[in-house]
């Protein structure tokens, strides 16, 4: 029996409602082969993809009528995992197949892999940036071959950036700035506040989108929370310096929530869902599609690293890595993980 390495009774970030068309889709997801499809009432809606006649993958036939038609034999699959019917064929014993939970919400699918009697769409993060006017959002995806523990651990350290990421946001004041990491109730906030600094590239051009000053000091911040199972918002900005920094009025800095979701495909890749909301100039797209473009650069860089420490890491299986002050967001982390994990398991065995 393998080790579970990921919480189960809770919400991932599946897929977003325009990967799944008139087709069915499939994704792996903590290790569950999974189908995607829309019902009758154009619901998404997610079943195990096992055909229980001959064990195809469902997510190889296609959707008629709201009903999920294997591409073998034509057995018809309703969207609770009930065999609707197949042609002259006898199918009403036919055992179900595992349905799971789906909410679509903040322009993201929701599933719950886990227990599916205790699927709870309230606690499905609050996300006001996704439904306020006041705020724009552009993202993507990226699949990663690497833990999802190690993202998690890439993005509570901020440290790299001066490094992995020199042309864009890197700059030699966060590796020579102090970190200050907390536990505030369930939640890991990793925070470095940098004062009377020039800002990076990135910043210069979100400076001057928003009609302000790019070549002067800025006080600049990096505020990431983590929230179980594993989704990390960073409050990242720049404000010209001496005006309150985080604190600063709006006409006076830039600021943006980085916005990470990282869902396990299985113990070793991921499906990274990235993005970034801000709240200044928010109906021009131009710059939406800007900013996107130039994450989308940033995180690409992460990639190579990742996958080549998880590579590391699989060959030196009994080598331990080293912690350090920066590394405590991602240590505390993990704690969550592995209490969340170890509570599942004690629930598990408990029921009758």
């Amino acid at each position: 029996m393998t080790q579970q390495t990921f919480p189960l009774n809770t919400w991932y970030v599946a897929c977003t409602p325009d990967e799944v068309k008139d087709q069915p889709f499939a994704r792996k997801i903590c290790n569950i082969p999974l189908v995607f499809f829309r019902n009758q009432d154009n619901e998404i809606k997610a079943l195990e993809d096992f055909c229980p006649h001959r064990g195809a993958a469902l997510s190889l036939g296609f959707v008629e009528n709201g009903k999920l038609v294997c591409g073998y034999h034509g057995l018809r699959m309703g969207d609770k995992g009930k065999v609707a019917s197949m042609p002259n064929q006898r199918v009403e014993g036919f055992p179900c197949i595992q349905a799971y939970a789906t909410v679509e919400r903040y322009g993201f699918v929701w599933l719950w892999p886990g227990d599916q009697t205790l699927a709870d769409d309230s606690l499905i993060p609050e996300l006001t940036w996704a439904i306020s006017k006041d705020w724009a959002y552009g993202g993507g995806l990226y699949h990663i071959n690497c833990d999802y523990r190690l993202m998690v651990d890439n993005l509570m350290d901020l440290t790299h950036e001066t490094y992995v990421h020199a042309s864009s946001i890197g700059q030699k004041e966060i590796d020579e700035s102090p970190v200050s990491t907390k536990m505030k109730g369930k939640q890991v906030v990793t925070s470095r506040f940098m004062d009377d600094v020039y800002a990076p590239p990135f910043w210069q051009n979100a400076l001057r989108a928003n009609d302000l000053a790019d070549d002067v000091k800025v006080d600049r911040w990096q505020v990431c929370r983590f929230d179980l199972p594993s989704h990390i918002m960073i409050e990242v900005g720049v404000a010209h310096a001496g005006n309150g920094g985080y604190d600063a009025p709006q006409h006076l800095k830039a600021s943006s929530i980085v916005v990470d979701f990282i869902t396990p495909e299985s113990d070793t890749s991921i499906w990274y869902f990235w993005g970034m909301a801000r709240n200044f100039k928010p109906q021009d797209q131009s710059l939406t599609d800007s900013i996107r473009e130039g994450q989308g650069t940033i995180f690409s860089e992460d990639l190579e690293v990742l996958e080549q420490q998880q590579k590391n890491l699989l060959i030196y299986p009994d080598r331990k890595v080293l912690k350090l002050d920066i590394d405590a967001g991602g240590v505390m982390a993990r704690r969550l993980i592995e209490r969340a994990i170890k509570q599942e398991q004690s629930l598990a065995a408990k029921a009758p």
